[in-house]
């Protein structure tokens, strides 16, 4: 599922925690057709960025770690770096991310990394589901409501999608149905990717203070 036969096609899935979205990574990477590479979150965080720097990409909105907020752009434009190079070798990738703005001050991350994967084909897919939902998939999570509401209104911020799709409403397998009817169709132009380049936002810094 590409756009031609040496460009890898991007699922970019973006939501909060719990809102399923590792779980539909994992079925498109069992059931599309060709490699599907993971370069979401988790492989991110827990396999890549060091100890003393997480929870590094996944900080959450509001958190006050200002020395990690010099770093995250770097973090966010290295992997995004490294998905576009996975897609120029003809690798499908599929990242499920929880991309928001609510640091101290904002770093327009997004629209840099959508700047990144110009030119390729991606699909940035919005992973939405209540707040009341979430609370019921903690497992031991102790984030409150209030924490819950301010990740789900931050996360989706802008609202630029290709598609949505409410985890609430649809099973993992109803959901990887419809981006396979998404990818069938063709990605929607321009796309989501594509708008949000375009913004004139203040770029996110990438390099550090000396």
């Amino acid at each position: 599922m590409s756009s031609d036969s040496h460009t890898g096609q991007v699922i970019i899935l973006n939501g909060t925690p719990r809102s399923g979205k590792t779980t539909i990574a994992k079925l498109i990477q069992a059931e599309f057709d060709g490699p599907w590479m993971d370069l979401g979150l988790d492989t991110y965080v827990r396999a890549a960025t060091p100890e003393r720097y997480r929870p590094g990409i996944a900080l959450e909105p509001g958190a006050t770690r200002e020395d990690l907020e010099e770093l995250i752009p770097l973090f966010y434009a290295a992997l995004y770096e490294s998905i576009a190079m996975h897609s120029a070798f003809g690798l499908n990738v599929v990242a499920d991310l929880c991309h928001h703005d609510d640091y101290s001050r904002p770093l327009g991350i997004l629209p840099d990394c959508a700047r990144r994967l110009e030119d390729l084909p991606v699909l940035f897919v919005g992973v939405r589901c209540p707040t009341d939902v979430l609370k019921t998939r903690q497992d031991g999570d102790d984030r409150t409501v209030g924490d819950l509401a301010r990740w789900e209104e931050a996360v989706h911020q802008p609202g630029l999608y290709d598609l949505e799709v409410d985890t609430s409403q649809l099973t993992p397998a109803e959901c990887v149905a419809a981006i396979r009817r998404q990818l069938e169709a063709g990605i929607p132009q321009p796309s989501a990717f594509q708008r949000l380049t375009e913004q004139h936002l203040t770029p996110a810094p990438l390099a550090l203070d000396e």
